[in-house]
Order: C-alpha cells, then structure tokens, then sequence
C-alpha cells in the first residue's frame, strides 16, 4: 500500500476521509500488470473531485504509484483514494487542503465461474436510498448505506443486494450497475438523485449506441424488473453478471446479456 507516494498503512488520525468520509475512490482491475480502462477511471476520479471540490491528484502521478504497486505484474484489483486529508475540528473544509491519496492492490476475489454463464440470485434489500443529487453517481467513501445493506444476508447463494430509492425505483446494486432488457429494449435507472454511474456501466451504455440497441434511462420499479427479459450486472471488477433468480422470478436464457458480456470482455477500453 502507498498513501502518498509511501509505503505505508497508515494515515493520520486528523484526515478528513477518517473523520468524515470527505474523500473519493476508485476501484479498477489489474490484469498482466495493467490497469484496465485507466483513462475512464481518472476521467471519473476528476469528475467526483471536482463534485466535491477536492483537488485531484495529477494523472500521471497516480499511474507511476500504481505502476509502482504493480511492478511484479500481479493481477489483482486496485484502490485508489482521495481524500481532502488533515484538518482542523469541524466539518467546514479547510480553504487550502492537502489531499491524501492512498493506493493499494489486493488480490482478485475467486468468483465462480458459473455466475458468468448460468447468472446469478439477487434479492431486494430492505435498506432504501436516499436523495441527495449533489452526490448522485460520486463514488465517495460515505458507503453506510451500502455497508447496512449488504448486512442484510449471509447466505452464499445470494451473489448481490439491489437497492431501491425512498419512492421504491429500482437503482443499483450494493456494488454493481444494473441493466434490463425489455420488448428489445436496454433499460438502466437513472442515477440523477443517487447511486454510483460506474465505469462499466458508461461502457455498456456505449455498446449500445455503437451496435444500434435501444437504450434508455428510465425510472422503474422492482414489478417492471420482475417482468423483465433478462437482468445483468455490471462492474469494474466481476465485469458482467446475468442475473437467474430475483423474487419469485428466474431466468435461465441470457442472449443479450451474453453479447454485452463478450463485448465488454475484448473491447480495448
């Protein structure tokens, strides 16, 4: 791990990350000693600093550190975050901060391979979302909501929680983006009012348009998903997911879901 440019795993007690989950992050993967889809990603990471006012570490910085963690071509999953670093007591940001970034690698979870070609089984979280479009789509480091969610289940055969928002609309799941394919149609939520807009997600939605599929973003609720064609899962670090089972609905055929999954596979970003 790196926390300014150091190796170290250690911050001070007084950063603003630690204090008030003033900060930002991205999570990306590592494969053959390169990180995947990097200028997406610190497009993104400039996208959330900027949302938050937070300086946003130089590009080419962030590379050499990550370069640097990856130097024996370990694959694995990489973290990058930014924070607004030490303060003063209060939760007015300091006028001139000294952000904190930390980087880390840690190994790629062992998913099974069944969940790419087979689905998976996602349930309904009781946890609702709530408003606040002045963060909607940052991926910053206040993850509660995410956190009480994902406390919901222990069990193994459930891959992902889906959150709803406070109206009961359909946003994301605790982390991943989500699709449905309805009458030929992509639909994903809109994000406008909360959630994280991931990487994948944006390459999905440019799929889409490149291969001249419908797409829309769109509200709707769990009973349009229920009635849905197929149900897919997006992120940065599972890639795509099919989803079989949600409430008392399974699927088991996944044809547009397969294509997005080949695409997003071999495309080079």
């Amino acid at each position: 791990m790196l926390v300014n440019g150091e190796l170290d795993d250690s911050i001070s007690a007084a950063d603003r990350g630690l204090l008030y989950g003033d900060g930002v992050f991205r999570t990306l993967r590592v494969t053959g000693g390169q990180p995947l889809h990097w200028q997406r990603h610190y497009r993104k990471l400039q996208q959330d600093c900027a949302a938050l006012a937070l300086p946003c570490p130089d590009a080419s910085l962030l590379l050499e550190e990550l370069h640097r963690l990856i130097a024996s071509g370990t694959d694995g999953v990489a973290k990058i975050i930014v924070t607004r670093g030490a303060g003063v007591r209060g939760y007015a940001p300091p006028g001139n901060p000294i952000p904190t970034r930390i980087l880390a690698l840690t190994p790629c979870p062992p998913y099974p391979g069944e969940s790419y070609t087979q689905g998976v089984k996602l349930r309904i979280c009781d946890l609702r979302l709530s408003h606040q479009p002045r963060l909607a789509g940052v991926k910053h480091l206040n993850r509660l909501e995410n956190v009480l969610a994902a406390a919901e289940w222990d069990d193994p055969g459930i891959a992902e929680g889906l959150l709803l928002d406070m109206g009961d609309n359909v946003i994301e799941g605790t982390r991943s983006n989500l699709f449905m394919v309805s009458g030929g149609a992509l639909l994903t939520p809109d994000l406008s009012r909360c959630g994280v807009a991931g990487v994948q997600r944006e390459r999905v939605l440019e799929w889409a348009a490149a291969h001249g599929a419908p797409c829309r973003i769109a509200q709707f609720g769990p009973g349009e998903l229920r009635a849905a064609d197929e149900i897919f899962l997006v992120n940065s670090i599972i890639g795509l997911w099919p989803v079989r089972e949600l409430l008392d609905r399974s699927w088991s055929y996944f044809p547009f879901a397969m294509q997005v999954q080949e695409w997003l596979s071999h495309a080079p970003d």
